[in-house]
């Protein structure tokens, strides 16, 4: 009997080591299988590739509403510009060398609304961008919620903060903007 005995508690102990190890393995081919695809790197505004002329823009997007120059840089703003059914106002920042940044600023109306659309917003960047590292959630309640990515084509930040009532904002850098702003940085890709 202690044969039977002691054959069925190194069963029991070969199954609680190696179905984890299974678990595991099985895992680490998925992860292999989703590093092999990688997410998209080319960042630009509204279809505009970086340079674009200001002439170019507003012959596609109308007549701007405001017009301002700070720190060598033009920014236009449009009202009511549709971004994935919300309502924004959209500005466009050009330098000498064409158009190197824009951002939406999102209408939303209530709280719900607010969180839908950042989460709806931040959701369709991670599957176009891949993950990012300075998502926080909803975990820490007095900060605003934030997630940016870092690509060789550009820079993409999206934030809201609830506590002080800001809208969802999102905004989009070129490389050169971005080195102007933030300094040397070294590009992240994301692979899915």
């Amino acid at each position: 009997m202690p044969i039977i005995f002691w054959g069925f508690v190194i069963k029991k102990f070969l199954l609680i080591f190696l179905l984890p190890l299974a678990a595991l393995s099985a895992a680490d081919k998925d992860r292999k299988v989703e590093e092999s695809v990688n997410y998209e790197t080319k960042v630009s505004f509204r279809n505009f590739p970086w340079g674009t002329s200001m002439d170019e823009v507003i012959k596609k997007m109308g007549k701007p509403v405001s017009r301002e120059e700070v720190n060598g840089l033009i920014s236009l703003v449009w009202e009511d510009v549709e971004v994935n059914g919300y309502t924004t106002y959209m500005l466009c920042y050009f330098s000498k060398s064409g158009l190197q940044g824009g951002t939406y600023y999102f209408l939303t109306y209530t709280m719900d609304e607010l969180m839908r659309c950042y989460n709806e917003i931040r959701q369709e960047l991670r599957d176009r961008f891949g993950p990012t590292y300075l998502f926080d959630g909803i975990i820490k309640e007095l900060r605003p919620y934030e997630c940016s990515w870092n690509l060789p084509g550009g820079y993409v930040y999206l934030k809201v903060n609830t506590r002080q009532g800001d809208p969802v904002t999102l905004w989009y850098s070129s490389p050169e903007l971005t080195k102007k702003i933030f300094g040397d940085m070294k590009p992240t890709t994301a692979k899915k």
